[in-house]
């Protein structure tokens, strides 16, 4: 392969909904620029992209793929991406090192929820998209129809470059209004002619130049006196303007494909190559803390991961985009994020399951390497002379949580180490252990996201897993003033076992003042606060504990046990073992024996009265609130309100644009268990939603009186 320099390289991203024909696009275009011999099918499980065995399994794409091809003296960068939504952080990562979106309509479907989902997510990327109505050749295609569902959903007005003269099962030939040519083609190999546009098409094709040319005039001052003045433009201002247009995302052009014919791939690579923007057009790459970086070949060598995978023969590759300078083998790089040095053994580029060894990349190209000690997505390699941390890529919140354990209890250490391993190919995958919860928790995108990770263990590792329900990790408080007093006291020959605690607890608000007297069983107990001690609790709200002590009741070196054990039971809530918080704790009583008091003494006995005041205090049970987002067809907005206000959501708005719903509302965690499945059920696949931590509220009464029903407190007197 030859060397390629920035302004000869392009980078693109294939977006669109599940069955739109991306996979089959990029295996055209790759045949387009000799990359390979034959096109490939995906009912084949023979194309470039789509190549993991789990991809053969469901016939469709399930982690981008990064493929090149070359073309017209160009290299043109693909990333082919899944369009089901479970697998979003696939694309997010795409995004972050691609120019500009070719996002593509299956012409028998037109604008499904899918198009919707994958075209908002470009414009939070702020990515430029050109449009391309796929499968004209199907027997259902609706290239009108498809047009019009384009226009009323799409924010930036829609330019048609082409239009088919035959769609249906008998597609062979569009308009290039642009060119002001017809293009036939000859069966399914790309062949084509150039034509006259035919008398009857004439009138409908100028109708549509004029309104090209006009979209083209309004992105430049310059051009639109030209127009005004010639009455159109050439070709060349043409794409001078529509190039500015795309650029500033002030414009949609729409093609028209048959990928699986390979009809209108070569036109669509020429207009990437004419006129989508490429590294020296797009938007630098900001850093951390602020600034830029342009694409420069000549300055320091600066690379972004954006994408790791583990390869069968070759272990984990890393794929990165080259930000500046131009890499070479051999070369030493610093990792910012870890301080370690890594070396660039060899470079590739990649095709999808192949890999092509090169010795060096320009800044905007794209490539991968193997054998890096410690390097994970997000993060940036710099040479020398350069300082920067690119900004990382924003990974979706998670939207589907499970608990998840072996069956075989005896691998339970690999699997951890598994599933750390697929958050470093899947940043949009989470896991932890909750000591709160007891549980592992794995979090992704929704419950097919899971069972596909599922399916990979078993199938690539061989470890069975199964998921189990997660607990919801419910905190507990109080709400009004409780006393208690307990006496700790055991004897069994020698030494014994004694210590006697009075407290009392209320609610801990920020800014309280200290208190000074507390009725307690009916008469009035004066407090002399002699030391107060503020504990921020790591999972959030505070514990404030306070020494009243007088006379020498319990020696201040027992108030640290009265505390600890207070503590423990502050970790294991009294009602139902969760976390407790926001409660303060004033020691103001005890007794000591001369012999038998000692820590273990004081630090049961302050445990066992906080349990008892706990029980006394009006406690309750507060559990965590997601802020909910739904983006829903407009015929299944009351299926979905419905479903919500079952789960005991509280609906705070909805917004209508072009026949989608936004409807927003909290939700306690609690109900929200397969929530995915639900909504996916309910709309026939057609939503999605995205959900974040708001906060803790109390549960209402009929739910406490559940979670206490279920709860057995087997805390015992240790």
């Amino acid at each position: 392969m030859k060397k390629y320099p920035t302004n000869e390289i392009k980078n693109i991203v294939l977006l669109g909904a599940s069955g739109a024909g991306k996979t089959t696009l990029a295996e055209a275009m790759a045949y387009e620029g000799k990359v390979v011999e034959r096109r490939g099918t995906v009912e084949g499980e023979n194309t470039l992209s789509d190549y993991t065995d789990i991809e053969h399994q469901y016939k469709r794409s399930i982690f981008s793929t990064v493929l090149y091809t070359e073309f017209n003296g160009y290299k043109l960068n693909i990333l082919d991406t899944p369009g089901a939504d479970d697998f979003c952080g696939a694309l997010f990562s795409s995004f972050k090192v691609a120019d500009v979106g070719v996002m593509l309509l299956n012409a028998q479907n037109g604008f499904e929820v899918g198009t919707e989902i994958q075209a908002r997510y470009a414009r939070r990327h702020e990515k430029p998209v050109i449009a391309a109505v796929n499968q004209l050749d199907a027997e259902k295609a609706n290239w009108e129809q498809t047009i019009e569902e384009l226009r009323a959903n799409s924010e930036a007005p829609i330019v048609v470059v082409q239009y088919p003269v035959n769609p249906g099962p008998g597609f062979d030939a569009f308009v290039d209004v642009l060119m002001m040519k017809m293009y036939r083609f000859k069966g399914d190999s790309g062949e084509r002619e150039e034509l006259p546009i035919p008398d009857e098409e004439m009138e409908r094709a100028r109708e549509l130049n004029k309104a090209l040319v006009e979209a083209a005039a309004e992105n430049d001052e310059a051009l639109m006196e030209l127009y005004f003045e010639k009455g159109t433009l050439t070709q060349d201002e043409m794409r001078s303007g529509i190039k500015l247009g795309l650029a500033k995302r002030d414009l949609v052009p729409v093609f028209c494909l048959s990928g699986r014919r390979d009809i209108g791939v070569k036109r669509l690579m020429e207009f990437i190559i004419n006129v989508a923007p490429g590294p020296l057009k797009a938007p630098n790459f900001r850093l951390i803390g602020g600034g830029d970086v342009q694409a420069d070949a000549g300055g320091p060598v600066s690379i972004f991961v954006f994408k790791t995978a583990v390869e069968p023969h070759l272990g984990e590759v890393a794929f990165f985009r080259v930000i500046s300078g131009t890499l070479t083998e051999g070369m030493e790089l610093t990792n910012m994020a870890t301080g370690n040095k890594e070396k660039i053994g060899q470079i590739f580029v990649s095709a999808g399951r192949n890999r092509v060894k090169v010795t060096e990349l320009c800044a905007g190209d794209i490539g991968c390497t193997v054998k890096l000690k410690a390097t994970r997505v997000n993060h940036t390699l710099n040479g020398a002379g350069a300082e920067w941390q690119i900004n990382l890529i924003g990974f979706p919140q998670p939207r589907f949580r499970t608990a998840v354990k072996a069956k075989n209890s005896a691998e339970e250490e690999k699997l951890g180490e598994l599933l750390i391993r697929a958050t470093y190919e899947d940043p949009s995958i989470g896991v932890e252990y909750s000591k709160e919860l007891k549980q592992t928790i794995l979090s992704g995108q929704g419950e097919h996201h899971l069972n596909i990770l599922k399916a990979q263990l078993a199938g690539t590792h061989k470890i069975e897993v199964e998921y189990l329900t997660p607990k919801v990790p419910y905190r507990e408080t109080i709400t009004k003033q409780a006393a208690a007093n307990y006496r700790h006291k055991k004897q069994s020959g020698g030494a014994g076992q004694f210590g006697e605690v009075s407290l009392v607890i209320e609610p801990y608000t920020e800014g309280m003042p200290a208190p000074s007297k507390y009725k307690i069983e009916g008469r009035e107990q004066v407090m002399n606060i002699k030391s107060t001690e503020e504990v921020e609790l790591e999972w959030g709200g505070k514990l404030v504990f306070c020494s009243a002590i007088v006379g020498g009741a319990i020696d201040a070196r027992f108030l640290p046990a009265i505390m600890k054990g207070i503590m423990e039971k502050m970790e294991e809530g009294p009602l139902t073992g969760s976390y407790a918080r926001d409660i303060r704790v004033v020691v103001y009583d005890g007794k000591m024996h001369p012999v038998d008091s000692n820590e273990i003494s004081f630090k049961l006995a302050g445990r066992n009265a906080f349990k008892e005041a706990f029980r006394n205090a009006g406690a309750k049970i507060m559990e965590p609130i997601y802020q909910i987002e739904v983006l829903a067809p407009s015929d299944k907005l009351g299926d979905v309100m419905s479903d919500l206000q079952n789960r005991r959501a509280i609906i705070e708005g909805m917004t209508s644009e072009k026949g989608f719903e936004t409807l927003t509302a909290r939700v306690p965690l609690a109900e929200m268990n397969r929530y995915s499945t639900s909504l996916s059920s309910l709309t026939g696949g057609r939503a999605t939603y995205t959900m974040k931590f708001a906060g803790y509220e109390q549960v209402p009464a009929e739910v406490q009186d559940k979670l206490l029903k279920a709860y057995s407190d087997t805390d015992k007197e240790e």
